[in-house]
This record gives structure tokens, C-alpha cells and sequence, in this order.
């Protein structure tokens, strides 16, 4: 496993991948939703999802690039066991800058590793992550 290039991904045909982002990130896909923005500056917004992406039993083999506030890891679903590939980094917001607030985006991709379609799997899970992380940040 290795860290994407989120911003210059390329997706595949298959209906089996989710991808959010904010629009300003991607140079070549086109995200099935924009990122909402979190409350907290980029390097507290990373060190709240390398930690609760790991207390999740059901994410497994993690990878993690401090400097580039990406991690990578494999969901592995309860049922049938399948695994799927999740990437996450964080994204400064535009404007978050000097005597702004700092606030944050999160680009996170999944896919499924086997199959040509995942029944809404990834986008459950690309919701279900983000409701987490946004409730975590908000008490932050």
C-alpha cells in the first residue's frame, strides 16, 4: 500500500469508488460531494483523524505521511469480510491564513478492491467518517 496523489487522482469507470474533496483540491477528478469545513487548523484536524481512524478495529495495515497530512489504510467490512482501500488527507482552507480562524477540509477516497459495483458502501463509509470526525472536531 501506498499514499495516492489525491489531487491529481484518476478514478475508474466502476461505480465502486466515493470520493469527497473540496473543488479547489482536485486537478483531475471530478468528488461525488465537497468537503465540509472543520472548525480547527490543519494539524490538529490531522492528528483527530490519524487518532480515531485508528482506535477502529475495522481499519487495518495504516500508512501515514505527517508532512503531507495523509494517511491511508484498509477498511475491512463486517460482513463477507471484503476489503476496501480509504485515503484521507487534510486541506488548509482558502483564506485560513493570518488573523483568520483556522479551519480545514478533508479529501477522503474509497474504494472497493473487488467488484464492479458497491451497493453505496463507500459513500456510507465516506459519510459515517465524516459525521465522526466532524462531532470529534466540534468538541476539540
Amino acid at each position: 500500500m501506498s499514499l495516492l496523489d489525491l489531487p491529481n487522482l484518476q478514478r475508474p469507470s466502476s461505480p465502486n469508488t466515493y470520493l469527497l474533496a473540496p473543488k479547489a483540491f482536485l486537478n483531475a477528478a471530478q468528488a461525488d460531494a465537497d468537503s465540509p469545513v472543520f472548525p480547527i487548523g490543519p494539524g490538529p484536524l490531522f492528528s483527530l483523524v490519524s487518532r480515531l481512524v485508528r482506535e477502529d478495529r475495522s481499519f487495518k495495515e495504516f500508512e501515514e505521511d505527517v508532512a503531507r497530512m495523509q494517511i491511508s489504510f484498509v477498511a475491512v467490512t463486517s460482513f463477507l469480510r471484503f476489503k476496501d482501500d480509504v485515503d484521507i488527507a487534510v486541506v488548509p482552507a482558502p483564506g485560513a491564513g493570518a488573523g483568520a480562524a483556522a479551519s480545514s477540509h478533508l479529501a477522503i477516497y474509497s474504494r472497493s478492491r473487488v467488484g464492479y459495483s458497491d451497493l453505496g458502501a463507500n459513500a456510507k463509509r465516506v459519510t459515517s467518517l465524516i459525521e465522526k470526525f466532524a462531532e470529534a472536531a466540534s468538541t476539540t
